[in-house]
C-alpha cells in the first residue's frame, strides 16, 4: 500500500473510532468507546482494522478503498462470520472469471 493511501487510512480509521465511540449512537447499548489499536494492510487497496473498545474487548472492521467515481474513498463494515464465509466463496468465483477471460487475451 502507498504512503499516501496507507495515511488516509489511518486518518479515516481514526474518524471511525470517533463515530463509534458516540455515547448516543444508536446500537451503542453499552456507550463503549472506541480507540484504533492496529490497522493491517491486506493488499493495495483493502486492510484489517482492529478497534479497542472501552470495555477491553476488541472489534474489526474491513476497510476497502474505490478509486474513483462518487464513491471514491475509503469505505468500511464489521464482517460477520456470515460475511466471511461469503468472501472466502467469492475467491473461488473470481479466479473462474479470470480462467473464462484468459483466452479472450488473444484476440478472434
Amino acid at each position: 500500500m502507498n504512503k499516501p493511501l496507507v495515511m488516509s487510512l489511518n486518518k479515516f480509521a481514526e474518524t471511525v473510532a470517533k463515530r463509534f465511540s458516540k455515547p448516543d449512537r444508536e446500537g451503542n447499548y453499552k456507550a463503549e468507546t472506541f480507540s484504533v489499536y492496529e490497522v493491517i494492510p491486506t493488499s493495495d487497496q483493502t486492510a484489517v482494522v482492529f478497534f479497542k473498545k472501552s470495555t477491553k474487548k476488541l472489534g474489526m472492521a474491513f476497510f476497502y478503498y474505490i478509486n474513483r467515481g462518487s464513491s471514491m474513498g475509503w469505505k468500511y463494515f464489521f464482517p460477520t462470520d456470515s460475511h466471511v464465509v461469503g468472501m472466502m466463496a467469492t475467491h473461488y468465483y473470481k479466479l473462474e472469471v479470470e480462467r473464462y477471460n484468459v483466452s479472450k487475451n488473444f484476440g478472434n
